[in-house]
């Protein structure tokens, strides 16, 4: 069985999309997520963009492996809004996502299945017109050598097209380099069976 090691998510903030149901409003924001401190920076910010709407509706979902996910009905009966809003991000399966759809009040009372469909409806239509990229699962390891041995581990990253994403060159090196999910075993092992090289997680 193949393991898998990719996940969906978005390139870059979507710019807002508008669904009219009976005079209300709804404005459709994705922003790509990496923790919840980045949630809570653009809720912030659409509040203050928004500030005389009457709701702030979000769903997020966080992680790769292990996922966490939020649904928020903001004032909304409840499961009208944050609900439906994360059944879209589940539908596309995306993760490391934020969406947050703004209500504005058109004087008219949807009734609670008319509001599951517009937030659904305002979800689906900012997902489809966010860049859906796939990403890999990597695993990070750090190797320290000598000096020395610097050609012989730089030669093990290029014949193994690994990426190094942080380096310290000097008497005693340690670079980090990451690597695909599926390569990180055989890859712990070349650099195990190596002499004078340390390698860990």
């Amino acid at each position: 069985m193949t393991e898998i090691d990719t996940y969906k998510t978005i390139l870059s903030n979507t710019p807002p999309v508008l669904f009219k149901d009976k005079n209300s409003k709804f404005y459709g924001y994705a922003f790509p997520v990496g923790d919840e401190e980045h949630v809570k920076e653009h809720l912030k910010n659409i509040k203050k963009e928004h500030h005389k709407a009457r709701h702030w509706c979000y769903a997020y979902q966080l992680g790769t492996e292990q996922k966490t996910f939020r649904a928020n009905d903001d004032g909304e009966p409840n499961n009208s809004a944050g609900l439906p809003i994360y059944g879209q991000i589940q539908s596309y399966d995306v993760t490391n996502i934020l969406i947050i759809v703004v209500r504005y009040f058109g004087g008219v009372k949807l009734g609670v299945g008319g509001l599951i469909q517009a937030y659904k409806n305002t979800a689906q239509l900012t997902l489809e017109s966010s860049s859906i990229i796939q990403k890999e699962i990597t695993t990070k390891f750090k190797i320290e050598f000598d000096y020395k041995d610097m050609n012989k581990v730089m030669r093990l990253i290029k014949e193994n097209h690994l990426k190094i994403s942080h380096q310290n060159l000097e008497m005693s090196c340690k670079i980090i380099i990451s690597v695909r999910k599926k390569d990180a075993a055989y890859i712990f092992e070349i650099f195990d069976n190596t002499f004078g090289i340390s390698i860990k997680k």
